[in-house]
């Protein structure tokens, strides 16, 4: 049992530490938001058709009766990256980071998503989730970012010190939901783009990005929970478009954003991070979900993310990638439509 004790250490710690800016991210994600916009309730964001994410007491219930799967203590540190010199006007590179951290590269844009360096996913840096790998890309070893995007504000998918580190090498223009700006001031982001669900940012060049629905929830404490916007992201190229799932449940928003933004050449969907399936279903897809999704978004190709970094959830470190041979195999999917990207290895995919 200790480990659930020190579960329930960093949360109250966490609580402690970022509750304060429960006042500021509430002004920013108040009123009422146009057609399509996501659903409030006194300020706070709801999913699609209004229901909440499991709130504290399942979470304590989940801590404090764990069966994690079994992760090794460390995983082969990732092969240097070669990245691309060239990119044609009708193709992009992806380079897999770690976990949802993935370099998108198209002709004269590079996008950065969810990007975290750091070594644990965590309010402290002496806790907390540590990864098992070191980054497939240094910091350093970084392209030119032009734009940056952060799906939802969790320490595994918005890292303050490695925002940090970008804003002052690159400067670049972040795009994420409503009600971020309060928290990523303290990167040195002071004029970020917050965007509603279904609104859309041009980037110039032909390039736009469109935040989407999902179904996940919002915190970074005890007292800020959904007071900021969670979502993903369909990136437009002038040949085509690619598509960040961020974090999800499985839900019909999927064929929606299929029907209104789709077809995508690429889709980067989350498989890990999935159980027990009766707290984690309406929060993280499984493998055989992710693979609905890939069908739903209208994808071409398909890539999986969110595993194998950070042991975050009760499904063990090869559980993801088994599962997803299976859900593969069940739907007729080939691992060339649906693969497993490796950290540091660029792949390149026509628009």
């Amino acid at each position: 049992m200790p480990h659930c004790r020190r579960s329930l250490l960093r949360l109250v710690a966490g609580a402690a530490l970022l509750g304060r800016q429960r006042a500021v991210l509430a002004n920013s994600a108040s009123g009422a938001g146009p057609a399509g916009a996501a659903p409030r309730d006194g300020g706070r964001f709801r999913n699609p058709g209004g229901g909440r994410a499991p709130g504290l007491g399942a979470l304590l219930r989940w801590q404090l009766a764990r069966t994690p799967g079994e992760w090794p203590a460390a995983a082969p540190a990732p092969a240097p990256a070669a990245l691309p010199a060239e990119i044609g006007p009708g193709e992009v590179a992806v380079t897999l980071v770690n976990h949802a951290t993935f370099l998108l590269q198209f002709a004269g844009l590079n996008v950065l998503t969810d990007p975290i360096w750091s070594e644990r996913c965590s309010p402290v840096p002496w806790a907390g989730p540590r990864r098992l790998h070191p980054p497939g890309l240094a910091l350093e070893a970084l392209p030119r970012i032009d734009v940056v995007l952060i799906s939802h504000n969790h320490y595994d998918h918005l890292d303050l010190p490695t925002l940090a580190a970008l804003q002052a090498r690159h400067r670049p223009r972040v795009v994420t939901g409503l009600g971020q700006r309060g928290l990523l001031a303290g990167a040195g982001i002071t004029a970020p783009v917050e965007l509603d669900w279904w609104s859309e940012h041009r980037l110039g060049g032909g390039y736009g990005v469109t935040f989407t629905p999902a179904q996940h929830f919002s915190a970074r404490g005890l007292f800020d929970r959904d007071l900021s916007l969670w979502g993903g992201f369909a990136l437009r190229a002038p040949a085509g478009a690619v598509y960040f799932a961020g974090d999800s449940g499985y839900a019909p928003l999927f064929r929606e954003i299929g029907a209104r933004l789709g077809p995508f050449a690429l889709a980067l969907l989350p498989i890990g991070a999935y159980r027990p399936r009766w707290f984690m279903s309406a929060l993280h897809c499984d493998p055989e979900e992710a693979v609905r999704v890939h069908r739903d978004v209208r994808a071409r190709r398909s890539l999986g993310m969110h595993f194998g970094c950070f042991p975050l959830a009760d499904d063990g470190y090869h559980e993801p990638a088994a599962e997803l041979e299976v859900a593969r195999r069940n739907a007729g999917v080939t691992a060339e439509e649906f693969a497993l990207p490796v950290p540091g290895r660029t792949l390149r995919y026509p628009l």
